[in-house]
């Protein structure tokens, strides 16, 4: 029997729900209209609204498609849909409206930042308390933004989260935290990553990662969770739960405790398509948590960190609930406003990008690069990280590859050289002159180990080839092609275990060099496609809020009105055959010889490799020992 419950609310606002339990579908019918907030910036008043919206959801289909009706406000009057992303970054969270139909930025993102404190050498926390409290700052800054002075109404849709990757929380049987964070950066835990490849050779869950000769990383949850039973023996027994960002922000959003597969899959050695099954009472553990490393957690003396973990998983673009009243107060927002799922920030930006069919590759460029490759199956093999099955989205998978000095050189070169007085369009002219092979001067980027093809922490950088001739445009060319031939590696170990490339798509601080992003084309011999909104991460909440609030019927066609292709750089056919002779003949040659000697460098400071086994790609050579 249907029920139908009217609840008063402040003046000028009136909130029907009605439940309708049908099988497995219920409908939620919400409306809310002029709620209103005031801009600080402005002091004009902007109102918002959230119209009549019908949400159907399948509780066997995790989907979660919505529909939407119409309000019963004035017909003349037109709405604009927003939706409104979320990055939450390691510096701060940014927040920003778009519309929800086409993908643009509705008023100014705004960012508000916290504290992230070192109590220790190679330790990073932040207090979770601290990205909450920000997040409403961040909505109302982005609210606020938005123009007034035009007379249009707008109606928010929905909102979505994404957050870094790997930042654990312990929280007490009340969701409190009952200790900082341990932030993604934070590398105690590096002694228990060996502990967990000694403890579990041979279990399948490791199998993701190069064919199970890893590597495990510090900055994951399970190293994390296993440092903080060892260490803080009273913080575990009290955790009810272990989460990550993601997990947390959405709990407080809505009141619901779940996790994201696209994290659980990358990072937490998840299925990324079992653990969206649902959890059953079942006496079998198998059953009753599928997906999870049940043997993992055994063979590391925890497997009560399954009871810990959040029991439900949702895959990005679903909805995870409303917001609560307290939610919406502290964010400006209207209550049962939708929140869609996230994910890590990174794979949220391969959404943003576009990059969601097999053979496109998502370049992420920062201080290091990340290569993320859309694959049609979930092959594995030494030289690369993943495939990951069930990621970024459900019934996708991706693959990954890394290196971990990229910008960071760039920035130091120029500090080192140039200093202040000399911007980089400069440095850019005076490499552009000179030809491929920067005169017989190469580079190594490995400034701070690598990461794929070849994975070693005691790789370090390299100039071969200097003469007094060599100037500092020499040095600079010679230092952006390194990254770029190590690109190239990256991408052949992913070719190597069977993920193929057809394209590029590049976001980050290379695409503010026009002589870099030809250069990553002339290397690799892909075309390299730049994208008008290069802000991938927020427009990725966005299209996934727009999917999830039923505007767009998929992600695939949200991406295809929201994403704008800017331009497509292609490989210009006689320099991409000049650096295929020097990649093969130099590069890789290089590399390969470099390497005892950086090994013997660190056991003259100390730092040997301890034995440690080199994980290298099969293919072409392009990876050795």
């Amino acid at each position: 029997m249907p029920m139908t419950h009217a609840i008063m609310f402040p003046p000028r606002t009136l909130i029907w729900i009605t439940l309708i339990l049908s099988y497995s579908i219920y409908i939620v019918k919400i409306e809310a209209s002029s709620a209103a907030t005031f801009s600080p910036i402005t002091k004009s008043k902007t109102t918002y609204s959230t119209t009549a919206t019908l949400l159907r959801i399948s509780g066997g289909d995790s989907s979660n498609s919505v529909d939407r009706a119409d309000g019963d406000g004035d017909s003349n009057t037109k709405k604009r849909k927003i939706v409104i992303g979320v990055d939450g970054g390691t510096e701060s969270i940014r927040a920003c409206c778009f519309d929800a139909i086409n993908g643009n930025i509705i008023g100014k993102s705004h960012a508000v930042p916290y504290k992230t404190s070192h109590p220790k050498p190679g330790w990073a926390e932040q207090n979770p308390k601290d990205w909450y409290d920000n997040l409403g700052a961040a909505v109302k800054g982005a609210l606020a933004s938005i123009p007034s002075d035009n007379g249009d109404e707008h109606e928010l849709c929905a909102i979505c989260v994404d957050t870094t990757c790997c930042s654990v929380v312990a929280l007490d049987s009340s969701n409190e935290p009952l200790r900082p964070c341990l932030l993604w950066m934070d590398a105690r835990s590096a002694p228990q990553t060996k502990e967990i490849l000694d403890r579990c050779k041979g279990d399948p869950s490791l199998l993701i990662n190069s064919g199970g000769e890893g590597p495990i990383s510090a900055e994951w949850l399970i190293p994390k969770s296993l440092w903080i039973k060892q260490n803080e023996p009273d913080i575990w027994d009290k955790a009810s739960t272990i989460c990550e960002y993601q997990d947390y922000i959405n709990f407080k959003l809505t009141g619901k405790m779940v996790a994201s597969s696209c994290n659980a899959a990358v990072r937490w050695h998840w299925d990324g398509e079992e653990c969206l099954r649902e959890v059953t009472n079942d006496d079998n553990d198998e059953e009753r948590y599928p997906g999870r490393p049940l043997s993992m957690y055994r063979a590391l003396g925890m497997p009560e960190l399954v009871e810990k973990l959040p029991h439900k998983c949702l895959p990005m673009g679903s909805l995870v609930g409303g917001l609560t009243s307290e939610a919406a107060n502290d964010l400006g927002l209207p209550e049962g406003l939708p929140v869609v799922q996230g994910g890590p920030d990174a794979f949220v930006g391969m959404i943003g990008l576009g990059c969601i069919y097999p053979g496109q590759l998502c370049l992420i460029t920062g201080s290091s690069h990340l290569h993320c490759v859309v694959t049609a199956q979930p092959n594995t093999a030494p030289g690369t990280w993943g495939a990951y099955r069930g990621a970024p989205l459900q019934g996708t998978n991706f693959a990954e590859g890394g290196q971990s000095s990229t910008g960071s050189v760039i920035r130091w070169a120029k500090a080192l050289f140039a200093g202040d007085d000399t911007d980089y369009k400069t440095l850019d002219a005076e490499a552009e002159k000179l030809p491929p092979g920067s005169e017989n001067l190469i580079a190594l980027d490995t400034f701070q180990g690598s990461r794929t093809p070849v994975t070693d922490p005691l790789a370090r950088g390299a100039l071969v080839g200097m003469t007094l001739s060599h100037t500092r445009g020499h040095i600079w060319r010679a230092l952006m092609e390194a990254v770029c031939f190590g690109t190239r590696a990256c991408v052949d170990g992913l070719v190597s275990a069977g993920h193929e490339c057809s394209e590029i798509i590049i976001a980050g601080g290379a695409t503010r060099s026009p002589v870099w992003l030809q250069m990553h084309a002339d290397v690799t011999g892909k075309p390299v496609v730049l994208c008008e909104n290069a802000d991938a991460p927020l427009l990725g909440c966005a299209i996934l809020a727009s999917v999830g609030a039923g505007i767009h019927h998929n992600v695939e066609d949200a991406v295809e009105s929201m994403v704008r292709r800017l331009r497509r750089i292609e490989p210009r056919e006689d320099v991409a055959a000049e650096y295929e002779k020097i990649y093969e003949n130099v590069y890789v040659k290089l590399s390969q010889m470099a390497r005892p000697v950086m090994h013997a460098i660190a056991g003259l400071r100390g730092g040997g490799s301890n034995g440690r086994k080199l994980v290298k790609s099969d293919g072409g050579g392009h990876a050795p020992m």
